[in-house]
Parts: C-alpha cells; sequence; structure tokens
C-alpha cells in the first residue's frame, strides 16, 4: 500500500527530445541520488528510454543495458561534489512476487541503502517493494508521443518535481 499522494503533475511528450529534456531536468536534482522511482506503462511505453537518458545526464558512460533477463544492473554514478553514487536499474517484468526470491537476490539490501533505485514494472514484484519517492506512468499515444503522469509520494519525491 502506497501513502497518499503528495503531489501530481501531467505532461505531454511530442518526441524523444521531449523524453530526454525531462531526464535531466529530473538529474538537476541532488535528491535524485537517493531516490527511489517506480516506471509504469506497457510494454513499449519508453520506460526503458527514459531510464537510458536518465542515466545518461547523471554521467553514466558505456552501454545502458535493459535489465529484463538479468532482473537489476548496477551503474556507478559521476561525481558531483561529492564521492560518486550509485544507480540501480530494475525490470521485475519476469520476476515472481515470492519473498524468498526477493531475499535471495538481495533486493532487500539495495532498497535499504544508498543509491538511486529505477524500477520498471514494481507491480510484479508484489508487496516486496518499499513506497516509492516518484511515479512516472508512461501512456503511448501515437508515433512518438506520450502521456506522462508524475506522482510525488514522499517530500523527495515532491522535491524532485519542484
Amino acid at each position: 500500500m502506497h501513502p497518499p499522494i503528495l503531489e501530481t503533475r501531467r505532461e505531454h511528450w511530442p518526441d524523444e527530445s521531449a523524453c530526454r529534456a525531462a531526464a535531466q531536468r529530473l538529474a538537476a536534482h541532488a535528491a535524485l541520488r537517493d531516490a527511489f522511482i517506480e516506471l509504469r506503462g506497457p510494454l513499449g511505453a519508453g520506460k526503458t528510454s527514459f531510464t537510458r537518458h536518465l542515466l545518461r545526464a547523471l554521467g553514466v558512460s558505456g552501454r545502458i543495458k535493459s535489465p529484463s533477463y538479468a532482473v537489476v544492473e548496477p551503474y556507478e554514478l559521476a561525481r558531483t561534489d561529492g564521492p560518486p553514487g550509485a544507480a540501480f536499474h530494475f525490470d521485475f517484468y519476469r520476476f515472481g512476487d515470492d519473498e524468498r526470491e526477493w531475499e535471495d537476490a538481495g533486493f532487500r539490501d539495495i532498497f535499504a541503502g544508498p543509491g538511486l533505485k529505477l524500477v520498471e514494472w514494481p507491480e510484479r514484484a508484489g508487496e516486496t517493494l518499499p513506497s516509492p519517492d516518484l511515479r512516472v506512468e508512461l501512456e503511448p499515444l501515437t508515433g512518438d508521443q506520450r502521456a506522462v503522469t508524475w506522482i510525488a509520494y514522499t517530500a523527495r519525491g515532491r522535491s524532485l518535481l519542484a
């Protein structure tokens, strides 16, 4: 069960460049480096594309892979004014909601520790996930257009929308 919604914003992305620009705006927030963000939408909605743009904006170089089969891909974030940070990109599309699977994979430790957590298909993890700071819902429209809803569940999430 999620906490009450603190703020909701909607926007329209006419193309991929709008997705990239939104990721760059979000990356400018220092609070992002320890946030938990859920990415929701049907197959092909742009969840992985948004994540790639966000990780690039945070200084990740090299290949940014979809974690569909590995379930999680870790990344080192570029240094800002302190030590480098970490980001974890999860894709629970093929994940079961058995809490033992969650424990055995060590995900509880990752979510309890520092770093950015980006989760595609969070609903497939059942009740094992903590409450997100921010949810990004992507709805495909005609062509490359997307309707995007940003939902803040925490003070950190709300600050990311500011």
